[in-house]
């Protein structure tokens, strides 16, 4: 549907249909500057596929209504959420395929092997890279695009009848609507730290400060072309002219990771950012450690050297819930998040340090673990083993 007009009548027989609509959208991750939907897949009983144009169709407040009621069936729904919401679609329920198939033991969780596994059909997966902001879309694209909705509806019926064999129901339902109620992640904290590479051989403030300053203008320049960061200048380029420190064009036009012609096309940009950073007055550069969030832990790996207590609490928190989600066959990031495990391990160490340790009893450990976040089964299922291996 690429018209206002074809939006409209879709979204008339969206609203007609019977039973829960199952969804999926295509990005072009790799392509584009963003996760932006440029594709949208429904299926519903009583309807069939349809393939809904973002970019064309203009408002998607009629399709907007016709979604919010109905249960929403997605695969990796944490993918989908995030753009779906930009274009203002929003669910009233969830059912994430992806997510069931974890919580029943699968080793296999990818559309395509939870499909052959549980309804014994094969899923053609020849597109998965495209980029979906091409138009007009390959009618060959647009085949690969309804087959990932067509069969959602069938394997989200086959995966609810296993939860209930397996007594795992109403942990799906929790998972659900936590993933569904979520809010969005954060901002991150220096970003451009997290260039591949650069932790490990980007050290000193200067260097920081350069691909620091790079990092930001190709972000820029990336979203004002509307294209992937990394197809504007590349990774390697930033940690390059961070490592070597060019003090003029011409040594900055040397570095053989400047010679692309992506890189040769902004040269004068890049110079401009790595004049800044060499420029820069001591006290404006980045520390050599990253700052951490108001609520950041130090990395566990720190923790032997000056967290003693809170690395022993660690390691009896992750055997814990390993031993735990293997007796109920669960992945022990699903039974407690990896970030509460250490927020606990962490508590605990710094009570035991200051002298002052709290209650490990069963009934504390609930209440510390609702505080987190975490959900009723989680905290049902792992509190009896926490409680047993902090004694």
């Amino acid at each position: 549907m690429g018209t206002p007009a074809q939006l409209s009548r879709a979204a008339r027989s969206l609203a007609a249909g019977q039973g829960p609509v199952a969804l999926d959208a295509e990005r072009a991750s790799g392509f584009r500057y963003g996760q932006d939907a440029y594709l949208v897949q429904l299926r519903r009983e009583g309807v069939g596929t349809l393939l809904i144009d973002p970019i064309t169709c203009g408002s998607l407040t009629d399709l907007a209504t016709a979604l919010d009621g109905p249960e929403w069936i997605l695969h990796a729904a944490d993918q989908d959420i995030p753009c779906l919401t930009m274009l203002g679609l929003k669910a009233a329920s969830l059912f994430d395929t992806e997510l069931a198939a974890r919580l029943l033991g699968r080793q296999h969780v990818g559309l395509g092997a939870v499909i052959e596994e549980t309804l014994g059909l094969r899923l053609a997966k020849d597109h998965a890279a495209a980029d979906w902001s091409t138009r007009p879309l390959p009618t060959s694209w647009l085949i690969y695009a309804a087959l990932d909705v067509e069969l959602l509806i069938d394997l989200r019926d086959a995966l609810a009848v296993e939860l209930e064999a397996a007594g795992k129901a109403q942990w799906a339902t929790q998972e659900f609507e936590h993933i569904r109620t979520r809010p969005a992640k954060p901002a991150k904290i220096d970003p451009w730290r997290k260039t591949p590479r650069a932790g490990s051989t980007v050290r000193s403030p200067r260097s920081l400060a350069i691909l620091r300053e790079l990092w930001t203008s190709r972000e820029e320049l990336a979203a004002e072309l509307d294209r992937t960061p990394s197809k504007v200048l590349s990774h390697q380029a930033l940690i390059a002219a961070a490592v070597a420190r060019p003090r003029s064009r011409r040594k900055m036009n040397a570095l053989k990771e400047f010679s692309s012609r992506q890189a040769r096309q902004n040269q004068e940009r890049w110079w401009r950012a790595i004049e800044r950073a060499l420029e820069m007055p001591e006290e404006e550069l980045p520390p050599t450690r990253a700052p951490m969030g108001p609520e950041e832990l130090p990395h566990p790996r720190t923790w032997q050297r000056h967290h003693a207590e809170a690395a022993d609490q660690l390691n009896r928190v992750r055997g814990a819930i390993r031993q735990r989600a293997e007796e109920i066959r669960v992945p022990q990031e699903l039974l407690l998040a990896p970030g509460c495990q250490r927020r606990l391990a962490w508590d605990l160490g710094e009570e035991i340090e200051s002298g002052h340790a709290g209650s490990v009893s069963a009934q504390k450990i609930s209440e510390r673990l609702a505080v987190m976040g975490a959900r009723p089964w989680q905290i049902e299922q792992a509190t009896p083993a926490l409680a047993t291996a902090l004694r």
